[in-house]
């Protein structure tokens, strides 16, 4: 390390960067990790429990959404979480992970359902459990042949995009059902524009249950009394929503009359009963169904496959890579054996009627503020599930639709919101666009052409910025121990997500607590996602004890004034 490099550490927005002077800290955190398997079961069955049981309020609503709104029965959501707490949770590679349905995959199920059924929804469920199966069993292979790090592989911004346009997706669709209004549209943009008619349109009672469901959600995010807050903001939406239900009495079928008549308020005749509500067999066992393989053969089903293998197998690794950054013991996944297990349960789903399951984002949170400490968490919340639907089917009847789609329009917003579109602007315009485009190419296309037209727009700005492309395949990567216990790790030509991989797996192989400094002054370019990664790298190496430090940033102008923005050398 020479005296005139300009140290620049990648300073997190959330917090400093700790101080290394006392290493024990770090050492008494790794000894008090709680156990696992039945030892843990043992030490934290009753902090597990109770979180397990919070995260069942949370999820059941939201499993039963999620399923209708991908075209499947409201049942297969349950089913899909029911797997993922029984079965996943004992052999996967993370820790305080919920493992179940997720709003992401929406809409690569729902377009499996259209696609394949041609207009029949329950050949086009079963052709789509097929799909699953065969999408989980190259799942599964992915995670044995160790492919858990091929997320990097994609610019940040195309997923962040990718997400956003699943965000409003959701919405578009999602709000006709909360309106108690079916849209007269086939193709996303003609759903997109029958928002204004089925707000014209609307049905008054359903849609005061939806309304006052998506209020409540709204409010409930601006709430900061931490004891209002332990109460989950799903479960006052079905309550609240239920008896509504009962008050407008959309059990029995009947006709009202709205009476005023004029130019913006015309005299209109509405029916309310059953239809509105949750339907679900009364006997469990009735929810399973087989998977029928007659279409395998076929193009379209294999694009269907490779769909729900792409997204599922995606936001199940950036889902459990943040889950990490939630745990409060900071213990990394096994991200391999994560996708591997979660493949396995994808494929039980597949074979008796459930959804696809990825590692849940928002469940998995609430399962950490509540006080998980071991998998075991993740299994009480399937061992709930279970004992609900099989227990109290008559009373998951009584759920209104609306409100169930009031919970999918809010997240879906939370998925799109300004503030997302903001966060990337703070990155850099070039991450903007990337983000606008790959959100334009979702909406137009498919998930997997608009993603692959972000991967392009990415490749496009770095041939903007005058990337050198020799090095484009190959990163010059040089790491050696120049001192005892420090590892120096040079970086030359460009570095940016197509060869990010490769830095990947050989930063994997340095043993931890050491002192890791990287030496980015001979690269020419670097872009978002090499940043964000050895900004995350950097983190995680000093959480299992050890230091790591960043140099050569002097003579490379930022796209932005953000700390992980992209950047280009200017001077030698």
């Amino acid at each position: 390390m020479t005296a005139e490099m300009n140290a620049i550490r990648i300073a997190s927005a959330r917090r400093p960067w700790r101080d290394h002077s006392t290493p024990m800290t770090n050492t008494l955190a790794r000894a008090e990790l709680p156990l696992t398997g039945l030892a843990g079961l043992k030490q934290n069955w009753r902090q597990d429990a109770v979180a397990g049981f919070l995260v069942f309020l949370i999820a059941l609503p939201l499993c039963l959404g999620i399923a209708m709104a991908s075209g499947f029965p409201p049942q297969a959501g349950v089913i899909s979480a029911i797997v993922g707490g029984l079965v996943v949770s004992r052999i996967n590679g993370s820790f305080v992970t919920i493992n179940g349905p997720a709003a992401g995959l929406i809409v690569v199920v729902l377009a499996s359902v259209q696609e394949l059924g041609a207009g029949d929804a329950m050949a086009g469920y079963r052709y789509t459990l097929a799909a699953i199966v065969c999408a989980s069993v190259l799942q599964t292979t992915m995670g044995l042949c160790r492919a858990g790090k091929l997320s990097a592989f994609f610019p940040s911004s195309a997923v962040h995009g990718m997400l956003a346009a699943i965000g409003i997706i959701i919405m578009s669709k999602q709000l006709h059902v909360m309106l108690g209004v079916k849209p007269e549209a086939d193709t996303l943009l003609q759903t997109i524009a029958a928002i204004p008619a089925s707000l014209r349109d609307m049905n008054p009672e359903v849609a005061t249950i939806g309304g006052v469901g998506l209020l409540i959600l709204i409010g409930w995010s601006l709430v900061t009394n931490r004891y209002v807050k332990m109460i989950p903001a799903p479960l006052v939406v079905v309550i609240v929503g239920m008896a509504l239900g009962q008050y407008f009495d959309l059990d029995d079928e009947h006709i009202f009359l709205f009476l005023p008549d004029t130019a913006f308020l015309p005299h209109h005749e509405f029916t309310i009963g059953p239809k509105f509500l949750v339907a679900i067999p009364n006997n469990f066992l009735a929810s399973f169904a087989l998977p029928d393989f007659a279409p395998i053969f076929s193009l379209v089903f294999w694009q269907q496959v490779f769909a729900i293998c792409l997204v599922g197998s995606l936001e199940t690794l950036l889902s459990a890579a943040a889950v990490d950054k939630l745990d409060p013991y900071k213990r990394t996944s096994d991200l391999n054996r994560d996708l591997a297990a979660v493949g396995l349960g994808n494929i039980l789903c597949g074979l008796i009627g459930g959804l696809p399951m990825i590692a849940e984002i928002v469940r998995s949170s609430a399962n950490c503020n509540n006080g998980a400490r071991t998998g075991w968490a993740n299994f009480f919340h399937g061992l709930f599930l279970l004992v609900f639907v099989a227990l109290f089917p008559k009373l998951i009847h009584e759920i209104p639709l609306a409100s169930l789609a009031a919970l999918l329009v809010f997240t879906g917003f939370r998925l799109a919101s300004p503030s997302v579109f903001k966060k990337t602007l703070a990155i850099g315009w070039d991450q903007l666009g990337v983000f606008c485009i790959t959100i334009a190419g979702v909406l137009a296309t498919d998930l997997i052409i608009g993603v692959g037209i972000g991967v392009l727009a990415e490749l496009a700005f770095h041939l903007y910025r005058s990337v050198n492309w020799s090095d484009v395949l190959r990163l010059r990567l040089e790491i050696e121990e120049a001192e005892p216990e420090v590892f120096h790790v040079r970086l030359g030509g460009a570095a940016f997500f197509a060869n990010v991989l490769a830095l990947k797996k050989d930063l994997a192989l340095l043993p931890r607590g050491k002192t890791v400094v990287f030496d980015l002054s001979e690269t020419s370019t670097i872009d978002h996602t090499v940043m964000e990664f050895l900004h995350h790298y950097c983190e995680d190496y000093e959480r299992a004890g050890g230091m790591a430090e960043l140099f050569g940033l002097d003579h490379h102008a930022a796209r932005s004034k953000h700390p992980l923005a992209p950047r280009k050398r200017t001077a030698a």
